[in-house]
């Protein structure tokens, strides 16, 4: 047995003798003396047994790398449901000055005609073929399009029950409209749950994300969550700048003052401000984040998940992840019938890969779909986390999808602390 090509190995100051290894492929953690360290180095270990189960050792790394390379492959050819995002419109209630869709969004909304044609594609294309359905309803807000969902979601479960499928949809929202009425009428449809966007406090929150009319929003969306966070699982997320990151946890001690506790938050996670989509230059960022590895970044990134977990919510740990361009049959349904591979390549009409109506065209090219398949992506431990990035980022930097969003620099300085945080949080909760 051989050490795996993707595990990373952190020596314990604190506990001399003794090394933190994780696996990048399986999201496994253990703690080893540097005997049974030194064994796995020269394929000597006596007992494997455990760590290979961890993914921490294999038997053959030239497979192992083949295994990561042929990964998606290998997925698209099992079942699995049809994840797809459907954009009910191009409108918003609220003026959010960094929006990244403002290069083209307005008042388009999703037509009856072009709602039945996704429900009789979904249909053909997924239920019949014994696929069931995960939806996310996304805008603009989607909450506009309130009757689409109704209609959408009542006629989509009733085809799934036919086939014996399941159906289930969940919200990307601002959530002003997001009452507890709401809610309740949408769970018997499938309502699995929603992700909100709180800017940090009110005061940074309503300058960035006030209403069209210039009234501030925080009020709104925090009464709103108040009545809703027991109902289905809430996702919370926050778009911070390197000048306000730091008073991002008030945010949080709010929350629990209004009784949004974290007993009923799934997960937060705040995220840097990045480009509007559709910019081609760096002139057009206007300080937006598109480097992972800008060492404010790093510092701000470590900072947000520790106040986060010290407070007792939940942040989404590393693991193993993918961008729905690389599942076949995931999808973007804009409100006009246009597909697309990720929401924020609606600002492009070259990277558009088909329609309701006409299906689906070749996207290798267009997408570089292979582009995190070289040696030295190959050979890197923080492949499973990053499989080439965002390809959005890398076209917003080069205006092409010609290349990796290298994640090596930021993993190197956050990874570590990432898993001892989680480490450190869960003792804590079992003590």
């Amino acid at each position: 047995m051989h050490l795996s090509r993707y595990l990373k190995i952190y020596p314990c100051p604190d506990q001399p003798g003794l090394n933190l290894l994780y696996s990048t492929k399986q999201s496994s953690m253990a703690l080893v003396p540097d005997s049974t360290l030194q064994a796995a180095r020269n394929g000597s270990l006596s007992e494997p047994e455990a760590l290979a189960r961890l993914g921490m050792v294999v038997p053959d790394p030239i497979a192992e790398r083949e295994q990561m390379r042929d990964i998606f492959v290998n997925a698209n050819q099992k079942p699995r449901p049809f994840n797809g995002v459907v954009v009910l419109n191009l409108d918003c209630n609220l003026a959010c000055p960094y929006c990244y869709e403002d290069r083209f969004r307005g008042r388009h909304y999703m037509t009856p005609e072009i709602a039945l044609q996704l429900v009789d594609h979904i249909r053909h294309e997924q239920f019949d073929q014994g696929r069931s359905v995960k939806l996310v309803f996304y805008g603009g807000e989607p909450l506009l399009s309130l009757g689409l969902i109704r209609d959408i979601s009542g006629q989509l479960q009733r085809a799934a029950a036919e086939q014996g499928c399941d159906y289930s949809f969940s919200l990307v929202t601002n959530g002003t409209l997001l009452t507890g009425s709401v809610v309740e009428e949408l769970l018997p449809l499938g309502y699995c749950g929603a992700k909100v966007t709180l800017d940090g406090p009110a005061a940074l929150h309503n300058q960035s994300r006030p209403f069209v009319s210039g009234k501030g929003s925080f009020n709104t969306i925090v009464t709103n969550l108040a009545s809703i966070c027991g109902l289905a699982p809430l996702q919370l997320g926050g778009n911070y700048t390197q000048d306000n990151y730091r008073d991002f946890p008030l945010l949080l001690d709010n929350l629990m003052e209004r009784e949004i506790t974290p007993d009923k938050v799934t997960t937060v996670l705040f995220a840097p401000v990045v480009p509007k989509s559709g910019a081609q230059t760096v002139a057009d960022f206007n300080g937006a984040c598109t480097c992972s590895h800008e060492p404010w970044l790093i510092e701000a990134a470590d900072y947000l998940r520790e106040e986060t977990l010290q407070r007792g919510y939940s942040a989404p740990k590393p693991r193993l992840t993918s961008c729905m361009v690389e599942f076949a049959n995931d999808l973007v349904i804009n409100h006009d019938g246009s597909l697309y591979k990720c929401p924020a390549f609606m600002a492009y009409d070259e990277l558009r890969i088909g329609t309701l109506g006409d299906g689906i065209g070749d996207y290798q090219v267009s997408h570089n779909l292979d582009l995190w398949k070289n040696e030295e992506c190959l050979d890197c431990p923080y492949l499973p986390l990053c499989f080439g990035g965002c390809r959005q980022l890398t076209l917003l930097r080069t205006g092409a999808i010609d290349g990796v969003d290298c994640r090596r620099e930021f993993y190197d300085g956050s990874l570590e602390r990432i898993i001892r945080q989680d480490l450190k949080y869960q003792t804590m909760k079992k003590d």
